[in-house]
C-alpha cells in the first residue's frame, strides 16, 4: 500500500522526454490492458486507445499539437478515445459475468435498458464518453509510473484534424493525449496543490 501512495505523491506531469527510449509492443499492450481495468459506467468500456510511435505519425501528431515536442520524444503517445455509450453493446460485454452466475440475467437487461434511457440524450452520451476516456488516462498514468516510467497528459491538439487522421468513427471523441517514456532533465517538480481547506468539505 505504502508504495502505491508513494506513487501518488511522486507522480508529476512530463514535458521532457529521452528520445533514445523505447518501448516494445507488449509492454505497450501491458500498459493499455491495465488501463483497461478502469471503471466505466455499466461496465461498458466506452474507449479505444491508440498508440503512436512510428516516426511519421509522431511528426504528424506534433503538428497537430502546436510543436509540443514531448509527442515526438516519448517512446509513444496515446490517443485515448471516448465512445459514445451504445447500450446494444451491453449483452455482449456482461456475458462473461453473467456465465459466472454472479449477475442475474433479468439485471442484465434492466441495466441494458436504464443505459438505452440514459444516453438518449446527446450531451449525457458526450459527458459518458468524456468521463470513460478520463479514467482511462488516470489509470494509464498511474500504471506507466507502477513500471517506472513518465507520462504528460495533454488537450492542447486539433481535435478535429486528429479525428480525421485516425479516422475515428463518428461516435468517437479524441479526449486526450498522454505520452508515455522515460523523463528526461530538465522538468519541474511537481506543482503546488490548494490546501484541503479548499477543496474538501467533511459534512
Amino acid at each position: 500500500m505504502q508504495q502505491a501512495l508513494q506513487l501518488i505523491e511522486q507522480r508529476v506531469s512530463v514535458n521532457r522526454f529521452d528520445p533514445d527510449h523505447t518501448l516494445s509492443q507488449q509492454e505497450i499492450e501491458q500498459l493499455a490492458r491495465l488501463a483497461t481495468r478502469a471503471p466505466t459506467a455499466f461496465n461498458l468500456q466506452n474507449w479505444r486507445f491508440i498508440a503512436v510511435q512510428s516516426t511519421t505519425l509522431k511528426q504528424q501528431l506534433f503538428t497537430l499539437s502546436y510543436g509540443q515536442r514531448k509527442v515526438m520524444d516519448a517512446a509513444v503517445t496515446f490517443i485515448i478515445c471516448g465512445q459514445l455509450p451504445n447500450a446494444e453493446h451491453l449483452s455482449q460485454r456482461l456475458e462473461p459475468f453473467l456465465e459466472t452466475g454472479l449477475m442475474p440475467k433479468t439485471m442484465a437487461n434492466d441495466w441494458q435498458e436504464n443505459a438505452q434511457a440514459l444516453y438518449s440524450h446527446p450531451e449525457t452520451a458526450r459527458d459518458e464518453a468524456i468521463r470513460s476516456a478520463t479514467l482511462g488516462t488516470a489509470t494509464l498514468m498511474y500504471a506507466a509510473e507502477a513500471m517506472g516510467w513518465s507520462s504528460g497528459p495533454m488537450i492542447g491538439f486539433d481535435h478535429q484534424a486528429v479525428s480525421n487522421l485516425f479516422s475515428l468513427g463518428a461516435d468517437e471523441i479524441p479526449v486526450l493525449m498522454l505520452p508515455v517514456g522515460r523523463s528526461a532533465d530538465g522538468n519541474w517538480p511537481q506543482k503546488p496543490r490548494r490546501p484541503l481547506s479548499e477543496v474538501l468539505d467533511i459534512l
